[in-house]
């Protein structure tokens, strides 16, 4: 339990920067989105940004085993690698759209592809403050709160991890056309 996060005022504190972050991650993705790099190739990032997207995934299962066999230390551990492994993709994906045109999608699934891809971004907007709201109750001790808010906190994270994996396999065979 962390003794900091029980004052009152460095919790308030740790909740405005979540409401910070919640609103700043998808404006500043959006304004990168429009600024345009030339002369930079970074178009072999895809596959990894979605192989960490992969990672995550099975991140968060081998966490959801590890707290349900008791195991707090590995399930912390667990979920602040896939934190990371969240962060890392969140940069490689804005440095390679800052760099590359968005690629079209040429495929048979149109439909299929398209409400993948809009509930992915629409819940990877929505999982930030959700997943650090359940990250701040934990760490403050407060696991009942934890416990409830993980209901929906993980398979939103899960899916979101899951369905990056499956945008990019969609998409990936239409990359330079």
């Amino acid at each position: 339990m962390s003794t900091t996060l029980q004052d009152p005022s460095k919790l308030k504190q740790a909740k405005i920067v979540i409401y910070a972050l919640s609103i700043a991650v998808p404006l500043v993705v959006a304004v990168l989105f429009g600024v345009k790099i030339d002369g930079v190739d970074f178009s072999f990032l895809p596959p990894i940004y979605a192989t960490i997207n992969g990672i995550t995934a099975v991140t968060l299962v081998f966490s959801l085993i590890a707290i349900k066999q008791k195991n707090m230390k590995v399930h912390r551990m667990l979920n602040r690698f896939a934190l990371l492994l969240s962060l890392l993709f969140l940069a490689l994906y804005v440095a390679y759209h800052m760099t590359s045109d968005s690629t079209e999608y040429l495929g048979d699934f149109k439909m299929a592809y398209y409400i993948i891809l809009i509930s992915h971004i629409i819940l990877s907007i929505a999982v930030i403050p959700i997943v650090l709201f359940t990250y701040l109750f934990a760490w403050q001790g407060n696991y009942e709160r934890h416990k409830k808010w993980t209901r929906f906190a993980w398979p939103i994270w899960f899916y979101v991890a899951t369905t990056g994996v499956v945008v990019y396999l969609m998409i990936s065979p239409f990359y330079g056309k």
